[in-house]
């Protein structure tokens, strides 16, 4: 079977999960850290190059505030608890979206974690907190128009790399393989440019339920795809259409 580089995660379902059993909702968020333990561990054992999850999106802010302050206090304790067995795993820990709307103690906790790990040459882990597609490619837009305005670049410059390297995953494969848990059949602005030509793997698991079988299933979908990346079929490498690198 083939291994993707980079496989993305929109982990949906921790709420519904826990009102399933009659539990408040921030009991589904922490129930939803095992199957995020387990896909590191999976990514990593396989030789992932990346894993990028969405934890926090930038439109979840619009939820109750009790639900809010709920999440960003299990980001400080995930951080705090998770990040040791993390660099024990050889794991890079980065996370990606508007860190200015995080709390001043969560944003030092964070970049602590990501100079913590900086060096590790295992999976490269990203955790979306904060994030939304179109605010990263307007903050890159904006990079590279401020880069334009000091002289720095010039518009005709800009190409297609140039921007990617601009967005919070600049510098890591585009992902091969989406999984959503929970249902949902969309992509709630999740990685809009790094996802292109990403496959779409939905599973009706909610995110705490989702286990190794249920990664394992989304691995075969991805392995019995013919990604063409507009070519016809008689294009493709007989041995095999090999993942866009």
């Amino acid at each position: 079977m083939r291994v993707p580089r980079h496989i993305a995660i929109t982990m949906d379902g921790n709420g519904r999960w826990a009102a399933a059993r009659g539990l408040p909702r921030s009991a589904g968020h922490k129930a939803g850290l095992t199957p995020v333990r387990l896909c590191v561990e999976e990514c990593s054992r396989l030789g992932v190059e990346a894993l990028t999850l969405f934890a926090f999106s930038s439109e979840n802010w619009s939820r109750p505030a009790e639900e809010v302050a709920s999440l960003m206090s299990l980001f400080l304790e995930a951080v705090d608890r998770e990040i040791a067995e993390l660099h024990r795993q050889r794991v890079r820990v980065r996370f990606i979206g508007n860190r200015q709307r995080l709390s001043v103690r969560l944003q030092a906790q964070i970049a602590a974690a990501e100079q913590h790990t900086a060096g590790n040459t295992g999976l490269k882990l990203q955790v979306a907190v904060s994030y939304g597609g179109r605010w990263d490619i307007v903050q890159a837009a904006r990079q590279l128009a401020a880069q334009c305005a000091s002289g720095a670049l010039r518009p005709v410059d800009i190409d297609e790399d140039r921007f990617a390297a601009a967005l919070e995953l600049g510098g890591l494969p585009d992902a091969d393989l989406l999984i959503r848990t929970g249902g949902e059949r969309r992509i709630s602005n999740f990685l809009l440019w790094n996802i292109a030509y990403a496959e779409l793997y939905f599973s009706d698991r909610l995110w705490p339920d989702f286990d190794r079988a249920e990664l394992s299933a989304a691995l075969e979908f991805l392995a019995g795809r013919e990604r063409r990346f507009g070519l016809t079929a008689g294009q493709l490498p007989q041995a095999g259409n090999e993942a866009k690198r």
